[in-house]
C-alpha cells in the first residue's frame, strides 16, 4: 500500500490512504447506455428534443473517448453535452474523466449535480458510488468561507479575483497554504494567509482600515517618569542654592563679628563658620546630584517622546476560526488525501 505524508500542523505525520481512492475508481463504472430522449422526467423538462438528440450524439462520444482512456477530450465531449441538456448521467460521467485529470473540485461539483435528482438518471450502483466517492472528496478538500462588507473592496484568492465587496464566497479549496487579499483605494491591503487543512471548515472575515485608523502612538515608559526625575533634580538644585545662600549668610556674619586684632574666637563664631562650611558642602552636593537629576530627566524627556506606529490591519480585525467538519472516527477510518 503506497501512502503519502502530508505537511503542516494537523497532516505532518498523517497517512494518505491511496488505495481507497484506487479501489473506489476501480469499482466506478461510466454511463454507456444511450441517454433516454424524451418523456417527462424532471431533467428533461423544458429541453427541446432536438436539444437532447444533440446532448446525446456527444455523450456517446465523450464515452468513446473515456473508453480510450483520452480524459481530456472525453471531458471536452462531456461539457459541450451540458450545454445542450443538463443530464445527471453527462455530470456522472464528466466525473469520473476529470477524476483522473486530478480535479477533486470539479469532480465534487459534477458528482453533485450528478446526484441531484436521485438514483433515477443512474442507477442504484452507480448512484451510491457518486454519493460516496462525494462525501470522501469532502474529507480530502478544505471547505472556506471568505467574508468582505466593505463596499468596492476587491477580494482576491491566491493572486485570483474572487467577488467584489460586499460579498461572501463559500465552497471547497485544496488544502494548503492560501492567501487571500481585500484591496480597496484608499485603504490599507489587508491579507489573511492560513494553512487549510483536509476536512476542515475555515472562516476568513476581511475588514479594511485607513492609515489613519491604523495609526497608534506609544512612549517608552509612563509619562510621569521623566518628569518625576527632572522635578527631583530641580528640587535638589534649588535646595543647594538655598544652601549656598545659607552659607554665605553665615560665613558673612562670621566676618563681621572677627575680632580685628585676631586671637581665639569665641563659640559663637566657631558655630557660625562650621555652619557655613556645612551649608556650603551640602550645596555642592545638590548642585551636583541636581544637575545629573535634570540632565537625566531632560534625556528621559526626549526619549520618552510620543512614537507613532502602526498596527497590522490583519491583527485588528477578527481572527480566523477553524472547526473539524468531520468526526475523528471517520478520519481514522477513510483517512485525510492532499491533492
Amino acid at each position: 500500500m503506497s501512502v503519502i505524508r502530508s505537511g503542516g500542523p494537523r497532516g505532518r505525520g498523517l497517512a494518505v490512504v491511496v488505495v481507497v481512492l484506487w479501489g473506489m475508481l476501480a469499482q466506478a463504472q461510466r454511463l454507456e447506455a444511450p441517454l433516454e430522449v424524451g418523456g417527462n422526467r424532471p431533467w428533461a423538462q423544458g429541453v427541446p428534443r432536438d436539444e437532447q438528440q444533440a446532448a446525446q450524439a456527444l455523450f456517446l462520444e465523450g464515452n468513446e473517448r473515456l473508453r480510450e482512456s483520452v480524459f481530456v477530450e472525453a471531458s471536452r465531449s462531456y461539457r459541450r453535452a451540458l450545454r445542450h441538456w443538463n443530464h445527471p448521467a453527462i455530470h456522472y460521467n464528466l466525473a469520473l474523466a476529470l477524476m483522473n485529470l486530478d480535479q477533486p473540485i470539479e469532480v465534487h461539483k459534477h458528482l453533485e449535480s450528478a446526484l441531484s435528482h436521485g438514483a433515477d438518471p443512474l442507477d442504484s450502483s452507480r448512484y451510491e458510488h457518486a454519493r460516496s466517492y462525494k462525501v470522501l472528496l469532502e474529507k480530502q478538500l478544505a471547505w472556506v468561507d471568505v467574508r468582505c462588507d466593505e463596499r468596492g473592496a476587491l477580494v482576491t484568492l491566491n493572486g485570483q479575483p474572487l467577488f467584489t465587496g460586499p460579498g461572501r464566497y463559500q465552497g471547497l479549496i485544496r488544502p494548503g497554504m492560501h492567501s487571500v487579499i481585500a484591496f480597496k483605494d484608499g485603504y490599507l491591503p489587508t491579507e489573511k494567509r492560513q494553512a487549510l487543512m483536509p476536512g476542515e471548515r475555515t472562516k476568513l472575515e476581511l475588514d479594511l482600515y485607513t492609515e489613519d485608523e491604523v495609526i497608534r502612538y506609544r512612549r517608552r515608559w509612563s509619562a510621569w517618569v521623566p518628569w518625576t526625575v527632572l522635578g527631583a533634580g530641580l528640587v535638589a538644585a534649588g535646595g543647594g542654592g538655598w544652601m549656598h545662600w545659607k552659607a554665605n549668610d553665615s560665613f558673612g556674619k562670621f566676618d563681621a563679628e572677627v575680632p580685628p586684632e585676631g586671637g581665639r574666637l569665641s563659640g559663637r563664631l566657631g558655630s557660625l563658620h562650621r555652619q557655613g562650611t556645612w551649608l556650603r558642602t551640602g550645596s555642592i552636593g545638590a548642585y551636583s546630584l541636581g544637575g545629573a537629576a535634570t540632565v537625566t530627566g531632560a534625556v528621559l524627556l526626549y526619549l520618552n517622546r510620543q512614537r507613532a506606529y502602526r498596527l497590522n490591519p490583519a491583527e485588528m480585525g477578527p481572527s480566523i476560526v477553524i472547526a473539524p467538519a468531520f468526526g475523528t472516527d471517520s478520519q481514522s477510518i477513510i483517512g485525510t488525501v492532499q491533492f
